[in-house]
């Protein structure tokens, strides 16, 4: 059994790896990797040689317009749902989007929040980072906005201030922590009282067999790390925030396994007879508020 660090390095050696690669393929039942950049990794969320990232982008709700109006760069197949979407941005917000990537829904919300709003990214992978700050220059030439910053660190211990953030958003990320519920306590406390959640990740609508979370790429790739939703709803409640929706999207999982993604392939391999993998995971949009502690309608 691979310890906590030992995951936490082989997903950022992983996400490090897309990031400086230029297109990404992998085969996860023999580990082999290939790429037209540099070596990347196996199994990270929905990279894969057997579907297209923009394919896949539009699967899930993202519209063709947005993906053409985006860096080339900046979509590398690792959402699993559209939180901006869900987020309903108003002109002036600041928006924060915990493990921002190459600044794909960072990219897409800084205009949403305007010339008076900011958009801001943090992600623990260096090469991400780099990435994310190359294609901001793309983005001003394109918008007029100089609105987004992307900052390194981790998820679970946020470089951000306290009550200072409207909205946060996530993207297939909050899965690959190991301390989840710290996660949702630093979201409640940079969020101000009445902001909200708005983000998109993989939950289990079933138990996993132990045999799937020995596959070491499943954490990469959004599948080990999973929780059972309900339990996502308890550690949102014990961080104090309210409103909580929770709404499975079977179409992310439905995308890959369709196209015979061999990370999902493997995983169906190892369920129970009679078992898909759609019957176990789930993409979850997940929405909730920060009580503005203050009676009702006060924030």
């Amino acid at each position: 059994m691979k310890t906590n660090e030992e995951i936490r390095q082989k997903i950022r050696t992983d996400y490090a790896g897309i990031a400086t690669s230029s297109t990404v393929t992998r085969d996860q039942l023999t580990g082999e990797v290939e790429s037209s950049g540099s070596c990347c990794c196996a199994g990270a969320c929905g990279v894969t040689e057997s579907i297209d990232a923009a394919d896949l982008a539009q699967q899930i709700g993202y519209t063709k317009e947005e993906l053409e109006a985006l860096p080339a760069d900046a979509n590398m197949g690792l959402s699993c749902g559209n939180p901006t979407i869900i987020a309903n941005l108003k002109e002036g917000e600041t928006i924060l989007d915990l493990g921002s990537g190459g600044g794909f829904d960072i990219f897409l919300a800084g205009p949403k929040v305007g010339k008076t709003g900011r958009a801001i990214g943090v992600d623990m992978t260096p090469q991400m980072i780099d990435k994310a700050r190359a294609n901001i220059s793309h983005y001003l030439n394109t918008t007029g906005l100089d609105n987004v910053e992307f900052r390194l660190g981790e998820i679970e211990h946020l470089p951000v201030q306290d009550s200072s953030v409207d909205v946060i958003i996530s993207n297939c990320v909050l899965n690959l922590s190991m301390d989840k519920q710290q996660v949702w306590n630093e979201i409640a406390r940079v969020l101000k009282p009445g902001g909200r959640v708005a983000v998109s990740d993989i939950a289990l609508l079933k138990l996993l067999p132990e045999a799937v979370k020995e596959i070491v790429e499943s954490w990469a790739g959004c599948v080990a790390g999973a929780i059972p939703v309900e339990t996502m709803r308890e550690q949102m409640t014990n961080a104090g925030l309210s409103e909580i929706q929770l709404t499975p999207k079977p179409e992310y999982v439905k995308a890959l396994t369709d196209a015979n993604d061999p990370l999902y392939t493997k995983v169906s391999a190892l369920l129970p007879e009679g078992q898909a993998a759609a019957d176990v995971i789930t993409s979850l949009d997940i929405q909730a508020k920060k009580p503005c502690g203050c009676g009702p309608g006060c924030c």
